[in-house]
């Protein structure tokens, strides 16, 4: 399996595959999730249109929500026939709807069941399945809770855990503020590494800056991001080329073109315009103009008159007054596009 040295975290109304097109083309070697999908309604409904994504996303890991081992091996199934590289149970999100449902967060309260979920979705595929945590939820957040969840579910197989180093509460927190309010505990995640050393783990929570994630990555095997990467989708490019050595990453301009072409083959299939643009949002963040970019976006029309709208947009924040300062990396090359989409 392709380590996980660098991801960009499953983002419910974020990471649609026109995000991960997006952030494919920025970050070329990190890994993308879907937003999470629970495992009745892939199985139960139209699995075609919630399981579509481009070929250049690879590697991507579809993210499935469910406590139904029976049920999850099955999404499970169609993930991996759909050309998924990795499935991805959710025991983190603190949503009361997961909660209501049984899954996300409420499952580290029963480790057993969630072992008994990998080892169903690990005999139905052969492509690996992995889990994303917190390090605890509610009153259980004593360290000796969080080992023994990470023993169930590596003894059921998971060889990759995503931990979320903050705990979850169930109740009195929005999701939101499950985000933000519950304290960072990285040195939980580290000792978890040094007590289960063959195990892959990947920190997330709170990176955000390349400063603070690359430093995360002398503890832990690898880093994810996730509304960091949403908001500054360009921070994850200079993440890609100081982790895989590459030192340098596409600059902005070059980024929106090949998105624009993108776009342009969307639209023909009917796709609404700013389904994709809104995902531009943040691609000027912390740059000059970058307000007059998200207004301009705010404002396309749908259709081609759009696009060529968000074209002109694009050139002239390339040609303002500030433009020499927002040019950074090589010269500008319109990554390749490829067309093949699953």
């Amino acid at each position: 399996m392709t380590p996980h040295k660098l991801c960009v975290a499953p983002m419910m109304e974020r990471t649609d595959r026109h995000c991960r097109y997006l952030l494919r083309l920025i970050a070329p070697n990190a890994w993308v999730y879907t937003e999470m999908i629970t495992a009745t309604a892939l199985v139960h409904g139209d699995s075609e249109r919630f399981l579509r994504f481009d070929s250049s996303e690879h590697p991507v890991a579809l993210q499935l929500g469910g406590s139904d081992p029976e049920l999850l091996a099955g999404a499970a199934r169609l993930g991996e026939a759909a050309g998924y590289d990795e499935i991805n149970l959710n025991v983190g999100c603190p949503s009361p709807r997961v909660k209501a449902g049984r899954f996300g967060v409420a499952l580290m309260l029963e480790p057993a069941l969630v072992a008994a979920c990998v080892e169903a979705m690990q005999s139905a595929v052969g492509i690996p399945v992995t889990v994303k945590c917190r390090t605890g939820v509610d009153d259980r957040d004593d360290y000796a809770f969080l080992r023994e969840f990470v023993r169930h579910v590596v003894d059921a197989g998971c060889r990759s855990l995503f931990v979320h180093a903050r705990k979850a509460w169930l109740s009195g927190l929005s999701p939101k503020e499950n985000r933000t309010i519950p304290p960072l505990d990285y040195a939980r995640v580290h000792r978890l590494k040094a007590d289960f050393p063959e195990l892959e783990i990947v920190l997330n929570g709170g990176l955000d800056t390349v400063p603070a994630a690359l430093r995360e990555l002398a503890h832990v095997d690898g880093i994810m991001l996730g509304r960091t990467a949403y908001a500054e989708p360009m921070l994850m490019g200079e993440l890609d080329a100081r982790i895989f050595a590459e030192g340098i990453h596409e600059p902005r301009a070059a980024v929106a073109e090949a998105y624009l072409e993108y776009v342009e083959s969307e639209l023909a299939a009917a796709t609404p315009l700013r389904v994709m643009t809104r995902h531009l949002m943040g691609l000027y963040a912390h740059q000059p103009g970058a307000r007059h970019w998200r207004r301009g976006l705010g404002q396309l029309v749908d259709g081609k008159a759009g696009l060529e709208a968000c074209r002109r947009l694009l050139a002239a924040q390339q040609t303002g007054p500030a433009a020499g300062l927002r040019h950074s990396g090589r010269a500008a090359e319109v990554p390749a596009r490829p067309t093949a989409a699953h």
